[in-house]
């Protein structure tokens, strides 16, 4: 059985952020401390916190119990129960962020997958670019996250751990109606024509400025939209021409998607996560996402 002991100082834990600091609060020592969680983390088969050089966070499994162990009547029992359960990676929560493209197409697939080995598995999902969703995993608000970056446009992902996952060719798109490229298409027989572009200063946008750029032309833009939904209507209504990754192209009659000519461009998709991520579901989803 679990420790009642231990969970209370779990608990001192979870809320003051260190051990230090719980030691403080229960008049121990900080070694006392770190014992008992040490002791407790054996007990339940699962790591309780990520440990950081001047503290620790607590992982989704250190929450729960902390949860679990909180009311006056408190079934021990039952927490173990749910514990080793997450131990074993058949429940527990997950945070998952991804940009939009990828929530659309790679992330349904993976978290059905997900689901099929983990059913008692609790996802939560947050969409966003790289940019907001990064910080949300070193911080730990996020588990791990579905990111993208393009060869000509470096993005920092500081000390996270990154598991490529596809590097998707650029294409461009062009009205269905157009019928003077055939083939494939050089970036530099596009200079008289209007861009459909990704907002300004996005990494699609700077992407396109530095195609452009080494093509001896500055694109003319005249619409910006960082969904390819609307930028593929803009195109299809012949308003334009646009660069989009593959993830970008869906079946539309009014618009051809064709290959760049020359030198390939690509986007890479990765999933990045802490290096010190503890969490047990987080190789089952590494895994639904590689297959997918």
């Amino acid at each position: 059985m679990l420790d009642p002991t231990q969970l209370t100082t779990l608990r001192a834990v979870v809320d003051a952020g260190s051990f230090a600091a719980a030691a403080t609060q229960l008049q121990y020592t900080p070694s006392a401390v770190s014992q008992q969680m040490a002791a407790l983390e054996r007990a339940c088969g699962v790591p309780l916190f990520e440990r950081l050089p001047h503290q620790v966070r607590p992982t989704a499994a250190a929450q729960r119990l902390a949860e679990l162990a909180g009311g006056p009547l408190a079934d021990l029992a039952a927490a173990e129960r749910e514990i080793a359960g997450m131990a074993r990676g058949e429940e527990g929560r997950l945070r998952v962020g991804a940009f939009p493209t990828a929530g659309a197409t790679i992330l349904p697939r993976a978290l059905a997958a997900l689901r099929r080995l983990t059913p008692g598995a609790e996802v939560e999902l947050v969409e966003g670019e790289p940019e907001l969703l990064v910080p949300q995993v070193q911080d730990g608000r996020l588990d791990l996250a579905l990111v993208y970056e393009y060869d000509l446009v470096s993005a920092d992902f500081g000390t996270l751990v990154r598991v490529a996952l596809r590097h998707e060719p650029l294409r461009v798109l062009l009205p269905a109606s157009r019928r003077d490229v055939s083939v494939s298409v050089r970036l530099a027989d596009l200079r008289d024509e209007t861009f459909v572009a990704p907002l300004e200063g996005s990494a699609g946008a700077a992407n396109l400025d530095r195609m452009c750029a080494a093509a001896r032309f500055r694109p003319r833009v005249s619409f910006r939209s960082n969904d390819y939904a609307v930028m593929r209507g803009l195109v299809g209504a012949a308003l334009g021409v646009a660069v989009v990754p593959e993830l970008g192209v869906a079946p539309d009659r009014a618009v051809r998607a064709v290959p760049l000519a020359g030198r390939p461009l690509r986007r890479r998709v990765d999933v990045v996560h802490r290096p010190t991520a503890a969490n047990p579901l987080l190789a089952p989803m590494l895994a639904a996402l590689r297959g997918v």
